[in-house]
C-alpha cells in the first residue's frame, strides 16, 4: 500500500495485520488531507500566529517514522531529516523552497524503511535502541504509539484543510 491508497483494516485480522492495517490507514489518511493542494497552500499556517502547516505535519511524521522505526526499533544512528541544533523543530518551519514533492518523497521513503525494519521483529520483540525513558520498547508499543500519533495529527490536518479550502471528511 502506498500513501495514495487507503483501505479500512480488516475486521477479523490477526493482531499484527490489524496494527499494520491501522497504521497504513492513518498514513494514507494524511496523504488524502494533503491531496490537491498547492505547495503554497500546504505551507499555509493553520491559525496564525501558529506555524502549524500540513507540509510541516508531513515532515514531522517523516521524522517520527525515522525516530521510532530506525533509531529506536533498529538502533540506527541517523541524523534528523529537518531538525538542526539551531532549530530542533525544523520540520515545522518549511521555507518557500520546501516542496510537497520533497516532503512526500522523504516521508514515503521513511515509511518503506519503517516497514522493512518492523518486518525483522515480532510484536513482543524489544527494540535495539531506547527512547527518552532509556528503555527498549516492544514493536507492539511502537505500532500503537504511531497509530495514536497519526490519528491525533489527522484530526489536526482535518481542521487545517477545512480552513484552507473548506474540504472536510475522513
Amino acid at each position: 500500500m502506498t500513501t495514495n491508497e487507503r483501505s479500512a483494516p480488516a475486521l477479523d485480522a490477526a493482531e499484527r495485520t490489524m496494527l499494520e492495517g491501522w497504521l497504513d490507514y492513518h498514513r494514507a489518511t494524511l496523504a488524502m488531507k494533503c491531496a490537491g493542494l498547492t505547495d503554497a497552500q500546504l505551507r499555509e499556517a493553520s491559525v496564525p500566529p501558529s506555524e502549524f502547516t500540513l507540509l510541516g505535519l508531513v515532515r514531522h511524521l517523516a521524522e517520527n517514522e525515522r525516530g521510532w522505526f530506525r533509531e529506536v526499533l533498529a538502533g540506527e544512528e541517523v541524523p534528523p531529516i529537518y531538525g538542526t541544533d539551531e532549530d530542533p523543530d525544523g520540520e515545522f518551519h518549511p521555507t518557500e523552497e520546501d516542496t510537497w514533492e520533497e516532503a512526500r518523497t522523504t516521508w514515503e521513503a521513511e515509511i518503506e524503511v519503517a516497514r522493512a525494519n518492523a518486518a525483522k521483529f515480532g510484536l513482543d520483540g524489544l527494540s535495539v535502541g531506547v527512547g527518552r525513558a532509556g528503555k527498549p520498547f516492544t514493536l507492539r508499543w511502537i505500532y500503537t504509539h504511531m497509530i495514536e500519533e497519526y490519528a491525533r495529527h489527522n484530526g489536526h490536518a482535518d481542521l487545517v484543510r477545512e480552513r484552507i479550502d473548506g474540504a472536510t471528511g475522513e
